[in-house]
């Protein structure tokens, strides 16, 4: 399957040669591909408030950008040509996008994000622009014309509602069809058109900045961290300005914020934690006739479990993060849990004594009995 997916190359060299360094054109990288839902079932998803999603029109230098939810009317004034309408985390939503996400388990969970799929009229577009991480676009149906450049120019189009680059210089160009795929590493311009009505499914990871991540750290910080003591000073002297920060008080201060120590455990901690921490716009819905612990557990035993298409399972070690939060497991049941965070299910039988977090964890919407 993944010989397919990467066009004969193996996920190894995959990794060794292109990924992060250059593109890579897959023609058929999933034969028969003609996508996952229809426009009807994006637009109806495009309408709900739990949902992020983007209405794009325009061209050249003159764009408009709308944020949903919308309204059926909505897309009923809409043109015939160049508009764009775009669904994040399609995965949440419909299983047959969560299992696409699943054949990309060569890429490490940990910066996987989501599939978003973008559906355009004839010359829809959402303009010349580059990514700062990874990407696969996977053509569904229709074809879509793709320019790309390596070009060290990313001025942007000033007061565009979207990173439009000032200046594209195409130095490949493909049109792609069902199935087709095309890897983009981060910061290649890429400007994709509408050949026809089209859908796109675009595989994306994340690429946290440095800034993002060091606020986040410090956040953790402030949440985890003890500091015992309080400022004094017994021996203040008179000061000639008493406007001034003195001195003695500055070094006080450097020497209190200077116990502020990290280790690797804390850095471990706090990826773990945060990695595993679903976007804000992620909500978990309980069951709505949850079964009893009795039943939850026969069900179980008989078809083992799943995790919800939105939890986000991650390890290190013996430790494990799940949506956000910490906890050891036991040496008897770390295997289990480990196969549950790469296949993002378990099947029976797995350790009895997983059976009463799982029913928690059923209880909260993060995971459900698996389909017979």
């Amino acid at each position: 399957m993944t010989d397919t997916l990467l066009g004969g190359i193996t996920p190894t060299r995959f990794l060794r040669e292109y990924w992060h360094k250059k593109p890579l054109l897959i023609r058929n990288a999933i034969p028969g591909f003609t996508g996952l839902l229809s426009p009807a079932e994006m637009q109806a998803l495009a309408r709900r408030d739990d949902v992020e999603s983007r209405l794009i029109q325009g061209s050249g230098t003159r764009w408009r950008l709308d944020h949903g939810p919308f309204r059926p009317a909505d897309f009923k004034r809409l043109p015939k040509t160049a508009w764009t309408l775009l669904v994040q985390s399609v995965n949440h939503h419909l299983p047959a996008a969560d299992a696409l996400l699943k054949r990309f388990d060569f890429i490490p969970h940990a910066r996987l994000d989501d599939l978003m799929v973008s559906y355009a009229a004839p010359g829809g577009s959402v303009g010349p622009h580059f990514d700062s991480y990874d990407v696969f676009l996977l053509q569904g149906e229709g074809h879509r014309r793709w320019q790309i450049s390596t070009q060290n120019d990313l001025d942007l189009l000033p007061d565009a509602p979207l990173r439009i680059l000032r200046r594209f210089a195409p130095e490949d160009e493909w049109v792609l069809g069902p199935g087709d795929m095309l890897y983009l590493p981060p910061h290649v311009a890429h400007f994709g058109v509408a050949e026809d009505d089209c859908m796109t499914y675009s595989i994306g990871f994340r690429a946290p900045t440095a800034e993002e991540l060091a606020h986040a750290f410090l956040m953790h910080l402030q949440d985890t961290l003890t500091l015992d003591g309080r400022y004094a000073d017994p021996d203040l002297k008179l000061q000639r300005h008493p406007g001034e920060i003195g001195r003695a008080m500055l070094e006080q201060v450097e020497g209190m914020i200077a116990r502020i120590r990290w280790g690797k455990r804390d850095i471990a901690e706090f990826a773990g934690r945060y990695l595993s921490e679903p976007k804000p716009n992620v909500f978990f819905d309980p069951p709505t006739e949850p079964l009893t612990a009795a039943e939850f557990r026969r069900q179980a035993r008989k078809h083992g479990v799943a995790l919800d298409a939105r939890s986000r399972l991650l390890f290190s070690g013996r430790r494990f993060y799940l949506n956000g939060e910490a906890f050891d497991a036991a040496p008897d049941t770390a295997a289990a849990l480990k196969q549950l965070a790469d296949a993002r299910a378990l099947p029976a039988p797995f350790p009895p004594a997983l059976l009463d977090r799982f029913y928690d964890w059923y209880e909260t919407g993060w995971l459900e009995v698996a389909a017979p």
